[in-house]
Formats: C-alpha cells, sequence, structure tokens
C-alpha cells in the first residue's frame, strides 16, 4: 500500500489531508475563473462618466460650457461625439470639422474612455487670414540668401538648454511687446526676430470693434510646448518664446508674441514664420470677431484648412 505525505493510504478519504484530490481542485480553480470573467464583464458594462467642455461656437452651439455624460462601458471617442450629437443637435452644423481631445491631447475616434476622464470638443482654431505666395516668393525664401549658411538644426546653438531658455505664456494682462522680445538675450545669437500681432480694426469690409480670444488653457500650453521642441528640431535657433492674451482685446492691442532668437538670422526669420503658422494651425485658441452689425467665431464663417501632418483626423459618425 502506498501512502501519500499527508499519510492517508492511497483510494482512501483525505481526512485531515490539506490537499484536495487533483478532481475537486480542477473543478474549483474552472470555478474561479468563471468568478474572474463574470466580474470583468460585469466590470466593462458598468457605466462610466466623463467630463465634457465645449469652447468657442461648439460651446455657443450646445448652449452650455461643460456637462457630466453617462457612457456604457466599454466606449470610445466616437460613441460618446455620437450621443453628444444626438443629445445636442446643433453640433451637426460644424460637419466634419470639430475636433475632440482626451485629457488635453488630441484624440483618434477609436480611442477608448475611461470613467472620469476629460473630453473637450474644439470648434477650427482662430487661424487667421489666408495668405497669397508667388512661385517665385516661395522659391527665394527656400533658396535664401547667399550670405548665410543652411539651416542645419540645432548647431550654432546650446541643444543642452535650449528648453530652459524657452517660454510660453497666456495672459489676460496687455503684452509688453518690448519686454518679451528681450526677456532673453544671448551672446551666441546674431539677431532676434519678434512677431508682435494686434487686433485690426477691418476685415473683409466690415468694421470690427474688438475682439474676445479663448483657450483650453492646459492644452493650449501642452501644444505650445510641443510647437517649440519641433522649432528646435527644424531650425537652428536659441530660443523661442510665445504669449499670446486672452480675454477682450481692443483695436491695436496686441494678441501674441513670438519672439525667436539664432546665430543666424534667416533661421529666425523661418521659425518665426512657421511658429505662427503652426500655432494657428494647431494650438487651441478661438478668436470672436465683435462687429458693429454682430459678432463671429472666426473660423465658423469659412472651411477649416486641412493638413495632412496634423495630429488628428477629423471624427464624423
Amino acid at each position: 500500500m502506498v501512502v501519500p505525505a499527508c499519510g492517508v493510504p492511497s483510494g482512501a478519504a483525505p481526512l485531515g489531508c490539506s490537499t484536495p484530490p487533483v478532481k475537486f481542485t480542477r473543478k474549483r480553480a474552472c470555478h474561479n475563473s468563471n468568478v474572474a470573467e463574470n466580474v470583468m464583464a460585469a466590470n466593462d458594462s458598468k457605466p462610466i462618466s466623463v467630463r465634457v467642455l465645449f469652447f468657442g461656437a461648439a460651446r455657443d452651439a450646445a448652449g452650455r460650457e461643460q456637462l457630466e455624460l453617462s457612457l456604457s462601458s466599454p466606449a470610445n471617442v466616437a460613441s460618446a461625439f455620437g450621443q453628444l450629437l444626438s443629445d445636442y443637435p446643433a453640433l451637426a452644423r460644424f460637419g466634419n470639422s470639430l475636433l475632440l481631445a482626451v485629457n488635453q491631447e488630441y484624440a483618434l475616434p477609436d480611442r477608448k474612455l475611461s470613467d472620469g476622464d476629460e473630453l473637450a470638443v474644439l470648434p477650427p482654431v482662430s487661424g487667421g487670414a489666408e495668405e497669397t505666395t508667388t512661385k517665385a516668393q516661395r522659391h527665394k525664401a527656400e533658396q535664401g540668401s547667399e550670405e548665410e549658411p543652411p539651416n542645419t538644426g540645432n548647431a550654432g546653438a546650446s541643444p543642452a538648454t535650449t528648453s530652459e531658455r524657452d517660454f510660453f505664456e497666456l495672459t489676460t494682462d496687455p503684452i509688453d511687446v518690448g519686454a518679451i522680445a528681450r526677456r532673453i538675450v544671448l551672446a551666441e545669437c546674431g539677431a532676434t526676430v519678434t512677431l508682435d500681432g494686434y487686433a485690426r480694426e477691418w476685415t473683409r469690409g466690415r468694421r470690427t470693434l474688438y475682439l474676445v480670444y479663448e483657450a483650453y488653457a492646459p492644452m493650449a500650453l501642452r501644444e505650445m510646448r510641443r510647437l517649440g521642441e519641433q522649432a528646435h528640431e527644424k531650425y537652428e535657433i536659441a530660443h523661442l518664446g510665445v504669449v499670446h492674451r486672452t480675454g477682450r482685446l481692443e483695436i491695436g492691442e496686441t494678441s501674441v508674441v513670438i519672439a525667436v532668437s539664432a546665430p543666424h538670422r534667416r533661421a529666425a526669420f523661418e521659425a518665426c514664420e512657421w511658429a505662427i503658422r503652426e500655432l494657428k494651425r494647431t494650438v487651441p485658441i478661438w478668436k470672436k470677431e465683435v462687429f458693429e452689425d454682430g459678432e463671429v467665431w472666426v473660423e465658423g464663417e469659412r472651411k477649416a484648412e486641412r493638413h495632412s501632418t496634423y495630429p488628428v483626423k477629423s471624427l464624423s459618425v
């Protein structure tokens, strides 16, 4: 007769034995696995709550600034947007120009949503007046002047410290352009190019009384920093600073200042022009123009420009 380690003869009842028979162990493991699967399935079907924020013209269409949206799990950006369209049909007038962000990052339609996430509904950003450039002008800009070396990235600056010199800010106070332009003056640089964007009085034959700028502040600052990182990768610059005003601006007041310093002026000019285009393309800041005979969010009157390099695709359901 074989006696197992527990001291019970083979085939005898396992009285006092700490190890149950194999057949009972398998049944218990199967039972535990089923319980775990049921718990996971219950968690997957549990409703989740998402905080929704509306900005600019999308806020006007929805008639509210924010709400708590309850969704069945699993949920993603597309299903959440579909629910919003059902609850607020006025949003449909934007077509596919609305973008969405999850936790302050642009999101694709299949981005999964979790309980407590923040979903932002973003109309096209402020953009700006379209510029026309002749083929000859573009060729000249691409060729550059013979007296300056070609663009070579960060070769003439100090790569280890460039990010420490950059600054990106939003403010409701009037902007001192001179102070921004001279905030960073570096010995290794030979030029600082400064863009001073300010409120103009006439737009397409309509007299503007004042402007109102609105920003999704935390995401706007994040996108500005991303813009700065890309600028250092693309151009031989030492520092880049961006300060943007929000709130009401009177005619002639500065809305945005971009300052770029570089060892050579060509890189500073090119980086400054690139930065304002990129800011108006991707940074979530919106402009409302208030006229004598009405008001409009700037991109509300024309189709948003589409770029193949834009961080997200337009959303449609």
